[in-house]
């Protein structure tokens, strides 16, 4: 049995499965709406929204190192920090940036994209994404 198999991954199933869904989706439109309260254009907040998929990348170096990237980038707690540093700087255009890194991960949620364990890609706290 090879070690990715042998990892016992568990998934949130039933009502808080649905709950942690709706709050992605609370978060995407919460962040939406304050980046269209800051005026900043939606040119930049559509070029930018699917950046931090690109952390998916790091699965080419295995599925270990491919989760830490994913969920380190696709958390809310290095946005929200650069969100608070941004605006305590006045530094609109890195809590702009923040807030479409926000939607992002809220619309990930929503979608059903949860934080990755490292058995693999497809096995999320959200349960498995993909065909079986």
């Amino acid at each position: 049995m090879s070690q990715v198999a042998a990892i016992k991954t568990d998934f949130t199933t039933g009502g808080p499965r649905l709950i942690l869904r709706a709050e992605g989706g609370a978060l995407a439109l919460a962040a939406a709406a304050a980046y269209a309260a800051s005026g900043h254009g939606w040119v930049p907040f559509a070029a930018l929204f699917l950046t931090p998929d690109l952390s998916f990348a790091a699965y080419a170096f295995g599925p270990r190192l491919g989760a830490f990237a994913y969920n380190g980038v696709h958390s809310t707690v290095p946005a929200l920090a650069l969100a608070a540093l941004g605006q305590a700087l006045g530094a609109t255009e890195v809590v702009g940036v923040t807030l479409i890194w926000l939607a992002h991960v809220g619309f990930d949620r929503a979608l059903g994209y949860g934080l990755k364990h490292s058995s693999g890609f497809a096995d999320t706290q959200l349960g498995r994404i993909g065909k079986a």
